[in-house]
Parts: C-alpha cells; sequence; structure tokens
C-alpha cells in the first residue's frame, strides 16, 4: 500500500510540473550564428531567393508566393513542407527587410507562431549570419510541451543554416 501512494505522489508531482510548465514558461527563444565563407552582398542575396531555397532546405517541397510587395516587407509566403510523409503547410510574413543586414520572418505554423531575426554582417571576405528566433504556443497544452522541444528547434534551425552554408559555398557567382 506504501509503495502505490509513493507512485501516485511521484505521477500527481509530475503533473503539476507538466501543467505548470504552460503557466510559468510563455515562450522560449535561442540563438545561432554560422559563417558563410563568401562576400556579404552575395551571401544575402542567395539567403533571400526564394527560388533557390528548396535547394538548400531539404523540407521545404515548395514555397509559394502569396503576396509579393515592393521593398519586400510585408510580403507573405505559403512553405510546403514534407514531414513524416505529410504536407505541412507554413505561412510566413516578412516583418522587416533592410538589404545586406537583416530580415525579419512571422512564421506560423501548426499551432506554433515564430519570429525569426536574421542579421548578416561582414567579417572580412566572409559573412556572419545571426539567428535570434522566439517561439510560442497558440494553446495551453502546446504550451506545456513546447519549451522540452527547444533543442529540437534550434537543431532543426542549425541544420538549415548548415544546409545552407553548404549551398552557397559551392554556388559559383
Amino acid at each position: 500500500m506504501k509503495t502505490v501512494k509513493i507512485i501516485i505522489t511521484f505521477l500527481i508531482i509530475l503533473t503539476v510540473l507538466f501543467f505548470g510548465t504552460g503557466l510559468v514558461i510563455k515562450d522560449s527563444s535561442y540563438t545561432s550564428q554560422i559563417t558563410i565563407h563568401k562576400p556579404l552582398e552575395e551571401t544575402f542575396t542567395m539567403f533571400t531567393d526564394v527560388a533557390a531555397m528548396t535547394q538548400w532546405n531539404p523540407a521545404y517541397s515548395a514555397i509559394e508566393i502569396i503576396d509579393q510587395k515592393p521593398g519586400i516587407t510585408g510580403s507573405s509566403y505559403e512553405i510546403k513542407v514534407l514531414h513524416n510523409n505529410q504536407t505541412v503547410i507554413i505561412k510566413e510574413k516578412v516583418l522587416a527587410y533592410v538589404k545586406n543586414e537583416k530580415i525579419t520572418l512571422f512564421i506560423d505554423r501548426d499551432g506554433v507562431i515564430e519570429r525569426d531575426d536574421y542579421t548578416f554582417t561582414r567579417d572580412g571576405s566572409h559573412t556572419l549570419i545571426n539567428l535570434n528566433s522566439s517561439y510560442q504556443a497558440k494553446s495551453y497544452i502546446l504550451g506545456c510541451v513546447l519549451p522540452y522541444f527547444k533543442s529540437k528547434f534550434k537543431k532543426i534551425d542549425e541544420v538549415s543554416l548548415t544546409n545552407f552554408k553548404t549551398f552557397a559555398e559551392k554556388t559559383i557567382t
């Protein structure tokens, strides 16, 4: 009987901690950085080329321009991602665009809202890309789970940046 009480107490504590996560942690963020061995202007042009994105981001099966604004800021896209043999639609909007300096994206996907701030800086003849990413869940239950996947989200973005580095550095312009 004592063992059952200990197990039940342990399960109650785990349940309270799990649901408490959603109350305490409203959003999460992380940073990533990579150096591209190409000049800044060339790197920025390749990174923002919508037609080339499916070449360096293998998860993207298609990108559709929904609304292309002059100056890019305010433009919106629909990205089709193949995940576990299912197509997932991601909606992306450009919140800020400063040529050769930065691009800020608002991303809406499967119950998660994400903001990605990419900044581009010259490092001699190379380019340094910094990513500051923050995200939050649209629902309370997803908010309880999301903080436990922070490292997975960061890894996905780092793989994407590494894929871009490989693509950019092998591309001859």
